[in-house]
């Protein structure tokens, strides 16, 4: 039988072919069931009726019913509008259109009784209702009634085509009543009836036009379940598939390397965090199937050396490992990193970038093919077609969000048996985010700090204390510290942008005159050669002050500088924030943070501000983030390719419904983990058809 919500949306009546290709273009509506989907966004109470003579311009949306008593045309050319007067026995308002005039005036008549329903507003002294919704009463007895008004979002585009809110109502009443009695359902029975769900028909029914708001509240409940509880059951059969059937390298032994760097090269004390992190890597790789675990933790946190020890587990067993970092300069500095860890100890670590030299690639090559190299660290340059690795054995991705996934599966895939997975992040990710972002892969977080360290210090200063952010910069570096100065070059080719750098540099310089002190500048426009001088200077200690742009948001690691300045602050989001903060405090001395702002500040960037001063749990800032920028503009989630094309749940304020659909998929999942019992061969069909049409589950880890 064919499907009816796979109709074309230019079949349904008040449709036809214009409006089908702008709800294609501007809605991405191309079938019966994508504009079924199509959910409100707010409604109104259409319960209450006011009499003209209780309306005031406070009021906000209200509804009359009454008669139209007269026309009239008022003002020229582009101020002409079309003003009816409108009575209800207690009183006449003005009812005013400035578009389509004269349709509306032979499309409304006299005499006639009407329910109208607008915002009141005031002009020449008089309250008037602009371009009012205007219902015929004998006509509403026949649609489908609903106490609540559901208001769509639109384009400027549609609304000039006459597809506007309105509009978009009357066609999801048309389709309702289309398809009514033929939508199947997508939640098995016994599911339905053990959660207390009402069916999918009745829930589209009253998302749409809600008689009340008890039924509006089960049926968005209903649909916000469904909708997460399918990525989860997702999730959970892809890890359970993948543990069944893809071995994984047993890390039998822990060896030589592990244990000299252990006892010889530790750099510090193991908290007792990445002492439980360890064990988790060491359980999953000793268990014969594939790890697939997210390391989380603040900047700062020492997830590198818990990496790294994990990569030496993997050598003490005969394997290769890599790390893949997203930029050039992160890669160079986990190289930089690793390598100084490594100090005395017999291990070939080596740096693959896009800029490696031919020669030394022909080397490098050579020596992967045949074992003898046995850690590489590399950009995206380590998932080409010429890199060939003898045995690779484990695999650490750093901020995987970076990485699209058919880059990671390229690298995945370098072996006959899949490697080890490790994936590390620095951007805490909220919980409700990881369940659904890498929901397959087992969590692993490291929330303590490292011994010695200090929790940053973060102020808020005002332009208007610039003289006395000066004094503090002086008193920093005549202890010896060196000082970050960040500008939001948000757009490396806005000029506006750019000359805010050019000029902060120039004022700095005039503030920190040389000889005495020395002041460099990195911005995304220099040649890497330049950038990196610039950068070495700073490490060495020879420049005082590094301007910048957030090209330092990432991968420097200098524990000498222990002040971060971030100009214009309130243009930045809570992850940049957070992140530009992780740039100091990677020494024993107190490091500070102080985030410069205009006096003006929207309420959101007031919140980001007092938020940062507030609090260095990453965790915490990333929740907050969450909530107020919401998980489709959070960094990183939109190229990680989950369609956070979320068409009714929020993550931000849903955690508990995820919470919810997690544990019963997990259930479910356990019980019957290919879901071919009969009772659930309803999951089965939806999961393949979600699969196959509209959601990108590919990406997820």
């Amino acid at each position: 039988m064919p499907d009816i919500l796979k109709t074309d949306i230019q079949f349904l009546n008040g449709v036809g072919p214009k409006r089908a290709e702008l709800l294609r273009k501007e809605l991405q509506i191309n079938y019966f069931e994508d504009l079924l989907y199509y959910f409100p966004y707010k409604y109104i109470d259409r319960t209450k009726f006011y009499t003209i003579r209780e309306i005031n311009s406070n009021l906000p949306y209200i509804q009359i019913k009454g008669r139209i008593t007269g026309f009239k045309t008022a003002g020229h050319r582009r101020n002409k509008r079309l003003v009816a007067e409108f009575s209800d026995n207690t009183g006449i308002i003005e009812l005013v259109w400035f578009r389509g005039v004269q349709w509306i005036k032979d499309s409304l008549k006299t005499g006639k009784e009407y329910v109208i329903f607008g915002k009141p507003t005031v002009f020449n002294n008089k309250i008037n209702l602009i371009h009012p919704e205007v219902e015929d009463q004998e006509k509403l007895n026949s649609k489908i009634n609903a106490s609540l008004q559901s208001f769509y979002n639109t384009s400027e585009i549609l609304k000039k085509s006459w597809l506007t809110s309105k509009a978009i109502q009357k066609l999801q009443n048309n389709l309702l009543q289309h398809v009514k009695d033929k939508i199947p359902e997508t939640i098995p029975s016994y599911l339905l009836k053990e959660l207390n769900l009402i069916s999918l028909e009745e829930a589209l029914l009253n998302i749409h036009f809600p008689q009340n708001p008890g039924i509006l509240k089960k049926a968005e409940y209903r649909l916000k379940f469904e909708e997460l509880f399918y990525i989860q059951i997702n999730l959970l059969k892809q890890k359970k598939t993948r543990n069944k059937e893809f071995r994984g390298h047993v890390f039998s032994t822990v060896d030589d390397y592990f244990n000299t760097f252990y006892h010889k090269n530790l750099p510090f004390e193991l908290t007792s965090a990445q002492k439980k992190v360890l064990k988790e890597i060491r359980k999953d790789t000793g268990s014969g199937k594939q790890m697939n675990r997210l390391l989380q933790g603040d900047v700062g946190s020492g997830k590198t050396l818990v990496a790294l020890m994990s990569m030496l587990i993997g050598l003490d067993n005969g394997f290769q490992a890599c790390m893949m970092a997203p930029t050039e300069i992160l890669a160079k500095q986990h190289f930089q990193t690793l390598t100084k860890m490594l100090e005395n100890m017999d291990i070939y670590v080596a740096l693959l970038t896009g800029s490696t030299k031919q020669s030394e690639r022909k080397t490098l090559f050579k020596d992967l093919k045949d074992g003898t190299l046995q850690i590489l660290v590399g950009t995206h340059a380590l998932i080409e077609e010429t890199v060939k690795f003898h045995n690779l054995g484990i695999v650490v991705i750093d901020e995987q969000h970076r990485f699209g996934v058919a880059q990671r599966a390229k690298l995945w895939k370098k072996n006959k048996q899949p490697p080890h997975i490790l994936v590390m992040t620095a951007t805490p990710i909220p919980r409700t985010l990881a369940m659904t972002l890498y929901g397959d892969l087992d969590v692993s977080v490291i929330d303590e700090l490292p011994p010695g360290r200090k929790p940053v210090i973060t102020a808020h200063y005002y332009d208007s204390k610039r003289l006395r952010l000066f004094g503090f910069l002086r008193k920093q570096i005549k202890k010896g510290q060196q000082i970050y100065i960040v500008y939001p070059l948000i757009t490396e080719s806005e000029k506006m942008d750019y000359k805010d750098l050019e000029d902060g540099y120039e004022s700095i310089v005039r503030e920190f005159p040389p000889p005495e002190y020395a002041v460099s500048i990195v911005h995304g426009r220099m040649k890497s050669q330049e950038k990196d001088i610039a950068m070495k200077y700073f490490i060495k200690g020879q420049t005082h002050i590094m301007v910048a742009t957030t090209v330092i948001e990432i991968g420097v690691d200098i524990s000498n500088a222990s002040v971060m300045v971030i100009e214009s602050a309130e243009r930045f989001g809570l992850s940049q924030l957070h992140q530009l903060r992780g740039r100091v405090g990677r020494g024993a001395d107190q490091s500070y943070c102080i985030l410069m702002s205009s006096v003006k500040l929207t309420h959101e960037a007031r919140k980001r501000i007092e938020i940062m001063v507030r609090t260095n749990d990453g965790f915490e800032i990333a929740e907050v983030d969450l909530k107020l920028r919401g998980p489709g503009d959070l960094e990183g989630t939109q190229q990680s390719g989950i369609a956070f094309s979320l068409k009714i749940a929020n993550l931000a304020k849903d955690g508990q419904i995820l919470q919810y659909a997690r544990e019963k998929a997990q259930e479910i999942i356990n019980k019957d983990p290919e879901l071919a019992k009969p009772h659930n061969s309803v999951l089965m069909k939806q999961l393949r058809k979600l699969r196959k049409e509209n959601v990108d589950w590919s990406s997820i880890s």
